[in-house]
């Protein structure tokens, strides 16, 4: 059933925390915890800290200090964890076997994939399999929790988040992907200048060579040709959405370039056949960021 194995899974953690240590990697425990606080809580002061803590708090209070830490803040199908080998932070998601998330993460973490500069899809570091469950976990780098570690933030470092966004999608829609969830919270980045795309729990294939037409599931935005239940180009649904992210990582970052607006706003298109495609709002982006 195309529902049920694209569905969020909500795993037994404690029954495969075994399973996924063989591989290499120690979800996250009161010890963990206590010790990432411990490390970088220090300067927060006593009531912004309360906050910082989330639905961690509770579990720092517990004595067994090798229980498993969930964070309440995360979804049921994601968990923290660190790499053995070298103490590296990971996020582990545990995803249906026969998913399209799963088959799509294979996809664009395959080696020849990987190499394309503008495939910035969140590095994929292993996928663990449970085939007595249907399940598979998708071990990943953990990156930042947002698309800007701080604001307001330099022109250049606004420039780069988009041009990585916009060639990430780009690259998926030249491979017939469509990513259906395009939002701030679905970019991150590594600190250092890179930024990758996250969560393709919604994102899909598309046979069709010429016209594509679909009924849109759902997502962070919703352009008005998918209301009422419509048929609708998928590719173009992206472009709305990556039109709304432009206007929003303008507004995080306190930056308002006039010929960025521009060309977020032809994204923005009523009439979908009246958009952009992904490759010529890139080419346009281009040419934007080489005069500045």
């Amino acid at each position: 059933d195309e529902d049920e194995v694209n569905a969020r899974v909500s795993p037994d953690w404690a029954k495969y925390r075994c399973h996924i240590e063989r591989r290499g990697y120690r979800l996250d425990t009161v010890r963990d915890v206590k010790d990432h606080y411990r490390h970088h809580c220090s300067n927060i002061e006593k009531q912004g800290l309360h906050v910082y803590l989330s639905g961690y708090h509770r579990a720092l209070a517990r004595s067994d200090e090798d229980a498993l830490c969930k964070d309440v803040g995360l979804r049921e199908s994601l968990f923290r964890a660190t790499r053995c080998l070298d103490g590296m932070k990971v996020m582990v998601k545990a995803v249906h076997r026969d998913s399209r998330e799963l088959d799509i993460v294979r996809y664009l973490s395959a080696p020849a994939q990987q190499c394309d500069p503008m495939n910035h899809c969140i590095p994929i570091l292993d996928l663990i399999d449970a085939p007595q469950d249907n399940l598979c976990f998708i071990v990943m780098e953990e990156w930042s929790a947002n698309m800007f570690p701080e604001a307001p933030i330099s022109l250049g470092c606004l420039m780069e988040s988009l041009r990585h966004c916009i060639e990430h999608i780009t690259f998926m829609h030249r491979h017939r992907i469509a990513h259906f969830d395009i939002s701030p919270r679905n970019f991150l980045t590594d600190y250092n200048g890179r930024y990758a795309c996250i969560d393709y729990e919604l994102s899909r294939r598309i046979d069709e060579v010429s016209c594509p037409r679909i009924l849109y599931p759902r997502g962070s935005e919703i352009p008005p040709e998918t209301e009422h239940g419509r048929l609708s180009n998928p590719f173009m649904i992206d472009v709305w959405a990556l039109g709304v992210l432009t206007f929003r990582a303008c507004e995080l970052a306190e930056f308002r370039v006039a010929e960025l607006m521009h060309l977020a706003k032809s994204m923005l298109h009523e009439n979908p056949d009246k958009r952009p495609p992904a490759l010529s709002v890139l080419k346009e982006f281009q040419r934007i960021q080489a005069t500045m």
